[in-house]
């Protein structure tokens, strides 16, 4: 399909799998390579064979990679980064059910159980543990309580917005850096505002 004004360019680094067993074919033969590759797939409302997003998905945890945040192509087609886990990367819950069902199925691979031994060992397995039962870290609800009503704005904020800012605090690298998104959540959240929001999100 040729490029055409408004569309996206297909990258070079690309795989363009039909069903899910292409997929996993694919995955089989080139999960040991360093780096990702951009998945392209038909959207739903196209007339051509495509996978579901938990076919792709499943079959990437079964062999150690994770997806990332998707990208339109064009009218039919979106893509989708798909990489191999690195250490650290965090393990949501419905990731961690995801690996779970794809081990009782018989379908994961030596690579995806060694992805979750090694995510035991250094923590990033449970990470998420707390922010998805949306737990306020107590250095955040000292802020929140130290600004008033930031504490109760906070309360009344959806909980997918409560989870997102938990997790970005939460993987803050530094000490300084976990302070300064602490104390930008706070402020925030005294005049009702949503900390690591994309802008329009407001």
């Amino acid at each position: 399909m040729p490029d055409t004004p408004g569309t996206t360019a297909v990258p070079e680094n690309h795989v363009a799998p039909c069903s899910r067993a292409e997929w996993r074919a694919w995955l089989a033969a080139h999960h040991h390579r360093p780096g990702g590759v951009w998945l392209v797939l038909y959207k739903k409302a196209a007339a051509a064979p495509t996978l579901s997003t938990d076919d792709v998905v499943e079959e990437a945890i079964a062999f150690g990679w994770i997806d990332s945040v998707p990208k339109k192509l064009d009218a039919e087609r979106w893509m989708l980064w798909v990489a191999p886990r690195q250490a650290g990367s965090n393990w949501s819950r419905l990731s961690k059910t995801r690996a779970a069902r794809m081990e009782q199925a018989g379908q994961m691979a030596d690579a995806g159980r060694a992805a979750i031994e090694r995510a035991r060992a250094d923590g990033s397995w449970a990470s998420l543990d707390e922010v998805e039962d949306l737990v306020v870290p107590g250095d955040l609800g000292a802020a929140l309580a130290a600004l008033p009503p930031a504490r109760e704005c906070w309360d009344a904020f959806p909980p997918s917005t409560r989870r997102g800012i938990l997790e970005w605090i939460l993987n803050a690298r530094r000490e300084a850096t976990r302070a300064a998104r602490i104390e930008t959540t706070a402020r925030l959240a005294q005049v009702g505002k949503r900390a690591n929001q994309w802008p329009g999100d407001e």
